[in-house]
């Protein structure tokens, strides 16, 4: 012991000795080595310059692997190869499909877009239903759960080890007896609480499991980019869930640090829950070498009794798409925009493409609203998003601090015409860094909902005006502006 004590001061010391050296390499690396944005490259150079050795450990920590072009390569390839031969056998390419309400083919360029950058089929016989309360979301999969005669597919980025997902299990112990297949695809770092016993007892009652992305050293989870971020439930092909949610007691308002949870899902049905099969099928067969598409019957269409008429796309993206494509969806339906535009996210930390979009309609007499959480759980993040807003409100938005607990909704509305929520955040790290899924619901219906929705949460809000925010003090300036300089790496 003694001598590994040793070692590791021994180590420390040499840090200590060459830090110049190391800065000196891993700047030169970043520069020359690494396509990084120039935002993001400068503020690397200052957390190096600033705090040399704590710096060095942020950045083995939180960098963009040197890799990552390799990492995710071959997925890449993957999944492209595998959703062409899936639609080309299911007859649904050319993929070159337009809205047939009138009222909505403005939205037709988006539509192309989404289908030629990500492959993302337009459909128009679903139906919406919007939950923004934690324990009907609950009670609403148990239900589904317990119809399954097929097969149930979950993929989260968070599952707590505690009194939510043991009811889950349950029933997913007595459907996989009923010889409904189950499947979970998780997230490593979301999911460290849950202990190799627990994922041990669900493969002995007859339920898969796959880790997205494992960590390389399996007790000490120290990659934060390039996690799996996405919420999405299918159950037989019948009805999909997919949005904000993930599984733990603070998404039902058990646990007093947030309050009470408000949050955004989506529980679909009609062919848009293919598409999302479709995309837990491509991250499952990554994860675990199992090829779900072999197994025709799991991309069949099942129907409620009534048809729905709604327009809907699942769109992704992740450090393995070569276009941000949830980002440009945002910044499309901002450009686009005429009346108002409702934006509901946890963590706004734009890049300049969409802070620049939002301003643009700001200056062209769009009305932008903008609502954010008033309780911080990342500090950094939520001081950085406290900044940006700054600069919507010198610009004539409005902004609101969502004050009856934590909002973790996110999306966008737009015209009381489309709506696009899912599991991106409006930040940096959702455009690029974290695999995330949304829905964009072509719908006047359901976007009338949502603004609804949007604006009973006004009701739980405190606004902050240009003039209130112009007197925060000296800390609270200071903080912005740290976190800020940190915003591209956060």
């Amino acid at each position: 012991m003694e001598q590994i004590i040793q070692g590791i001061g021994a180590g420390f010391g040499w840090l200590l000795d060459n830090w110049f050296y190391i800065n000196v390499l891993l700047a030169v690396t970043m520069v020359f080595f690494q396509r990084n944005e120039p935002e993001t490259v400068w503020a690397w150079l200052l957390v190096l310059y600033f705090i040399p050795i704590v710096g060095f450990f942020f950045y083995l920590i939180l960098h963009h692997d040197f890799n990552k072009k390799h990492m995710f390569y071959v997925k890449e390839l993957e999944d492209e190869l595998n959703a062409m031969i899936h639609r080309s056998s299911r007859g649904e390419l050319p993929m070159r499909f337009s809205i047939s309400d009138p009222d909505m083919q403005k939205y037709n360029q988006l539509v192309t877009y989404n289908q030629e950058a990500g492959a993302a089929v337009y459909t128009e016989d679903n139906t919406v239903e919007i939950i923004t309360d934690g324990r009907m979301m609950f009670s609403r999969l148990l239900e589904e759960i317990d119809k399954a005669e097929q097969f149930i597919h979950m993929e989260y980025y968070i599952i707590q080890d505690d009194v939510m997902f043991d009811e889950i299990r349950k029933h997913l112990f007595e459907k996989a007896k009923a010889g409904v297949e189950v499947r979970i695809l998780y997230d490593a770092l979301g999911c460290r609480s849950m202990s190799k016993k627990k994922w041990k007892e669900l493969n002995e009652n007859g339920i898969r499991t796959g880790d997205f992305f494992p960590a390389k050293l399996q007790w000490a989870h120290v990659r934060i980019n390039y996690h799996n971020h996405r919420k999405i439930v299918v159950v037989d092909n019948r009805v999909g869930f997919v949005g904000g949610y993930n599984i733990g007691r603070e998404y039902i308002s058990l646990d007093k640090r947030f309050g009470y949870w408000r949050d955004t899902h989506m529980i679909l049905t009609g062919s848009s829950v293919v598409a999302l099969n479709l995309r837990f099928a491509l991250d499952w067969n990554y994860a675990t070498k199992e090829n779900l598409f072999l197994k025709a019957d799991y991309f069949q269409e099942q129907y409620p009794p009534v048809r729905g008429t709604t327009g809907v796309q699942i769109i992704t993206s992740g450090p393995d798409s070569k276009e941000a494509q949830i980002r440009n969806t945002y910044v499309s339906l901002i450009h686009g925009a005429k009346k108002r535009i409702l934006i509901q996210t946890p963590y706004f930390i734009p890049d300049q493409t969409v802070m620049s979009a939002l301003e643009i309609a700001l200056r062209s007499g769009v009305e932008v609203c903008l609502m954010i959480p008033c309780k911080p759980d990342h500090p950094f993040v939520y001081w950085a998003t406290y900044s940006y807003m700054g600069d919507l409100l010198e610009r004539g938005a409005k902004c609101y601090i969502y004050t009856d607990g934590f909002l973790h909704a996110k999306g966008i509305v737009v015209d009381t015409e489309v709506v696009c929520y899912g599991t991106a955040n409006m930040d940096i790290r959702s455009f690029k860094l974290n695999f995330e899924v949304n829905a964009v619901v072509y719908d006047k219906e359901i976007a009338e909902e949502m603004e609804l929705t949007f604006e009973r949460d006004v009701l739980q809000c405190r606004e902050i005006t240009w003039a209130s925010y112009s007197r925060r003090n000296l800390i609270v300036r200071l903080k912005e502006q740290i976190s800020r300089l940190l915003s591209p790496v956060l």
